[in-house]
């Protein structure tokens, strides 16, 4: 057991984090891409309804 928790301290002293810096960027970049991309959604949506409702 006293082994196991051994290696489980030796992984997380290997694992890289990210900075704080870095942390703002992805999340930024992350947030702006749903942003994009649920308004583009909504105006193919916008665009669908239009047409079928003319027919």
């Amino acid at each position: 057991m006293v082994e196991y928790f051994r290696g489980v301290k030796k992984e997380i002293s290997r694992i890289k984090w990210t900075s704080k810096k870095e942390l703002i960027k992805y999340s930024l970049s992350t947030v702006l891409f749903m942003l994009f991309f649920g308004v583009f959604f909504y105006v193919i949506d916008l665009l669908v309804a239009l047409l079928r409702s003319s027919l």
